[in-house]
């Protein structure tokens, strides 16, 4: 409630002194709500996962090892929040949450006896001071690539220098723990390991062996031991590293952290499959941008039964001033390793939905020459791409085009439960949108 108040504040203030005293009155706002709820985090172990994919895997990975061992937790995501074994969907549309709404989940998860809190911090919530009164233990660094630079003057340094303030110890942190991904250049660029004071344990492929994709996800060996994940995509090794190493660390056996990792069989939004009897698989994942895109497209094709079968997606482009490029890079992505395309509204905020939608239409079609070098099907409108700006309507027509076999993606929406269009709050859910299409179907 106080929040709300001080948000309807805001508009009261002229906006060049608001955006000249901003860092001082968020700032000022961390503090409140840390003192408000009473420094819940000090109580706790908290482990902090930043990085520009895979956050919410990670931290559900982390959570299911410790969780399913006795070490309970509480988890807080860009796509659910968790006490212990309860389970909501994070209806905020944020991937941190605001101060007050922050402090007092981590208030609930104490008096719920957590022992330990997993949850995502952002580049945007750090700018925020959303991070101040979290006191993190360990903070683990999945991956680094340009991405919401709009907020960050444009620039990808300021981005990562952004990222890396969890990583230094003052009296807001009481940092013991750094896990970084040394596979990723960006991540060593950014270098937190300048802490004497402080472990670092680097994560790598390199340190994995024997991957094997299957139906259901995904096995690998690493120290001698076999592990299995029940998430499509070997990407999700990556996610699930931090998971092994801080089972370790925590004193957990292999066992009971190849127990912990295979009991998680679902992160809502993130390589969902949904099955309601159909006859092609359906599969919502949130990538939704270059890198997440042509790694989720290339474990479609990984997942194919036969050559015949195709790779259907669904996708958006998202406004509210993030950067141009993406557009075009989606389109790149899906231009070059899908065979049939429906381009929709994801979250255009104020702008021009045609405007988005046709950006990502454009650059794909683009690839045509691509295609044809490759031997794959010329992209012609209406026929193999269409722009639909509907987000049902844009699924239903992929639907109607898949045989069986066939592989749909419907991406960078994940679970989100609302999409924002010229100011308004519209309800829209890939899941729920799904089962209604089939359940009409059947």
């Amino acid at each position: 409630m106080l929040e709300k108040i001080l948000r309807r504040g805001e508009k009261l203030i002229p906006k060049k002194i608001y955006e000249m005293g901003q860092p001082f009155y968020h700032f000022f706002l961390a503090i409140l709500g840390m003192l408000i709820y009473n420094f819940p985090a000090k109580k706790m172990t908290i482990i902090a996962v930043t990085g520009t994919k895979g956050k919410t895997s990670t931290v559900n990975f982390i959570h299911s090892v410790l969780n399913q061992n006795g070490h309970k937790a509480g988890l807080i995501s860009t796509a659910n929040i968790k006490i212990g074994e309860q389970e909501k969907i994070n209806q905020s549309n944020m991937s941190m949450l605001g101060r007050f709404f922050l402090q007092k989940i981590l208030k609930e998860m104490y008096l719920a006896n957590c022992k330990y809190v997993i949850l995502e911090v952002t580049s945007q919530g750090i700018k925020q001071w959303r991070h101040l009164g979290l006191f993190i233990d360990v903070a683990v660094l999945t991956n680094l690539s340009p991405e919401h630079l709009a907020s960050h003057n444009n620039s990808f340094e300021k981005y990562i220098q952004t990222k890396m303030r969890i990583f230094k110890n003052d009296i807001f942190n009481k940092l013991k723990l750094i896990l970084l991904n040394s596979d990723d250049e960006h991540v060593v660029r950014g270098n937190p390991k300048n802490k004497k004071t402080v472990e670092v344990v680097d994560f790598s492929l390199q340190q994995v062996s024997n991957i094997s994709e299957n139906l259901n996800g995904v096995t690998f060996d690493l120290a001698g031991q076999n592990y299995q994940i029940n998430i499509l995509g070997k990407f999700n090794i990556y996610n699930a590293l931090p998971a092994i190493i801080l089972g370790q660390k925590f004193g957990l056996t292999d066992w009971q952290i190849k127990n912990g990792l295979a009991k998680l069989n679902l992160i809502p939004g993130r390589m969902e499959e949904i099955k309601s009897g159909q006859n092609f698989r359906v599969i919502i994942d949130y990538a939704h941008e270059k890198l997440s895109i042509n790694t989720l497209l290339d474990t479609a094709r990984n997942l194919k039964n036969n050559l015949e079968n195709k790779i259907l997606i669904v996708l958006g482009g998202d406004g509210g001033g993030r950067d141009g490029q993406r557009l075009i890079d989606l389109g790149q992505a899906v231009g070059q390793k899908a065979d049939i395309i429906a381009i929709t509204n994801s979250d255009p905020y104020f702008d021009d939905q045609n405007f988005l939608a046709n950006s990502i239409q454009n650059s794909a079609l683009a690839e045509n020459n691509f295609r044809q070098e490759n031997n794959l099907e010329i992209l012609e409108n209406n026929k193999n791409i269409f722009v639909i700006l509907d987000r049902e309507e844009g699924i239903k027509k992929i639907f109607s085009l898949a045989k069986e076999g066939d592989i749909v993606l419907l991406t960078t929406r994940g679970s989100l439960e609302t999409m924002n269009i010229m100011g308004k709050k519209v309800k829209s859910n890939d899941k729920e949108i799904v089962q209604r299409i089939l359940s009409v179907k059947d």
